[in-house]
């Protein structure tokens, strides 16, 4: 959670994001930081369906930067499984997050944070699928 009060956060975030992408645009990375804080913000306020577009948006251009295996990537692989479990998209995140744990696995090991939270993520996208049992496909 970014903020006790999203709405002013959202705020900043905007600003800061129209400030780099105009005065400093060639800070790609900066660029799709704040634009992952706009992203966390709008999924703090409920609006998950922009959180998820922006999301998208911030891994597409991370992939094309740096490609899936650089360790900046995986994160933000995270946080899009995270928008595609708050918009109860449960089959596409599973297939996602096996994807990104298994690069996790082999860029950063088994015991780094973000491979932890890929796991995690894999997790819940197993748990809160409707169809859920001990004999749903793994």
């Amino acid at each position: 959670r970014l903020s006790s009060r999203p709405e002013e956060a959202l705020l900043l975030f905007e600003a800061y994001l129209a400030l780099r992408r105009r005065y400093w645009p060639r800070g790609e990375n900066n660029i799709l930081c704040a634009q992952t804080n706009v992203a966390n913000c709008l999924a703090d306020l409920g609006r998950h369906d922009e959180a998820l577009v922006l999301s998208r948006e911030v891994y597409e251009r991370r992939v094309a930067l740096f490609g899936r295996s650089h360790e900046g990537t995986i994160p933000t692989a995270n946080n899009l499984c995270a928008s595609l479990l708050d918009c109860d998209q449960f089959d596409e995140c599973r297939t996602f997050a096996r994807e990104n744990l298994s690069t996790a696995n082999t860029v950063l090991g088994r015991d780094h944070t973000s491979t932890l939270f890929a796991c995690a993520r894999l997790s819940y996208a197993l748990i809160k699928h409707p169809a859920a049992s001990r004999d749903y496909p793994r």
